[in-house]
């Protein structure tokens, strides 16, 4: 095992469970259904919208990608400043930890970024294509001779001016704990184009409930019984906290500028008002 591909130590078994209301079976199977033919309608759209201008592509994309969630019986909560919706004049990197498959179409939702995730999702069913039509920058996780060339792609999309979404902790954690630690190769892409890095910070949580075990995918953790997990799991609510941005040159280098990323993801100071919940 190498940096360049950190495993989490959260277990399906441990971490992914759900202890809050349940749905009965039936109400839970419709909106599995609503949810997938919400995504596969979507992908079936991705080569007309891929022949669309970024100014008109956006807001599609976070209209679906709000959608999908919501299809799922997810409820979605922004907290923090309000963030304009355009892709900035300046690059902007995108960090977030990292929970649940559910983390794409819920950044996906708030901020129109291009995602950056491990090059086997580009294989998944329904999901992969979704991530696709976001201009998700694929990379290899598990060659480390791969990580250079990441880093440059990385630092390209950003100095032309995109928003780039990452999920440096490099696997899903459960949300029990301190979670990995953010590792620094997408913080080089930040420092090399210059670019400001935007926390962000993800959490679940059931009525009753403060833990992510409903949306928890780690480990081996089939995709099919994470997907009954949230629809059956009764007032599921995803919240992401939309964190001040840390400019450009800030930090020394690129450990201290993940160190003072997650420090921010992980801080109580986080919990800043709600700015919109959507039922």
């Amino acid at each position: 095992m190498n940096a360049w591909l950190p495993v989490a130590p959260c277990t399906p078994r441990d971490c992914a469970r759900h202890e809050g209301a349940r749905r009965a079976p039936l109400p839970a199977a419709a909106l599995l259904l609503a949810g997938c033919v919400v995504t596969l309608l979507g992908v079936l759209a991705v080569p007309a919208v891929l022949l669309l201008t970024p100014a008109h592509r956006d807001p599609l994309t976070r209209r679906w990608a709000y959608t999908v969630v919501r299809a799922f019986g997810v409820r979605i909560r922004v907290t923090g400043p309000a963030v304009e919706s355009a892709r900035p004049e300046a690059g902007e990197l995108v960090v977030a930890n990292h929970v649940s498959w559910l983390d794409i179409p819920l950044v996906a939702a708030v901020l129109p970024a291009r995602m950056v995730a491990k090059s086997e999702i580009r294989k998944w069913p329904l999901l992969g294509p979704f991530a696709a039509l976001g201009g998700t920058l694929f990379i290899e996780r598990d060659r480390l001779r791969a990580l250079p060339g990441a880093v440059r792609t990385l630092a390209g999309a950003l100095a032309s001016g995109s928003r780039v979404a990452v999920f440096p902790q490099g696997s899903t954690w459960c949300g029990r704990g301190g979670g990995g630690r953010f590792r620094p190769a997408a913080f080089q892409a930040a420092i090399d184009a210059g670019a400001a890095v935007r926390p962000v910070r993800i959490s679940y949580r059931t009525a009753g409930t403060n833990t992510a075990g409903a949306a928890a995918f780690v480990g081996d953790d089939p995709l099919a019984a994470s997907l009954w997990r949230v629809v059956t799991a009764a007032g599921l609510t995803a919240e992401i906290r939309i964190l001040p941005p840390v400019p450009a040159g800030r930090e020394p280098d690129r450990r201290a500028l993940a160190r003072a990323a997650q420090s921010a993801v992980a801080s109580d100071r986080a919990n800043l008002p709600a700015s919109s919940v959507h039922h």
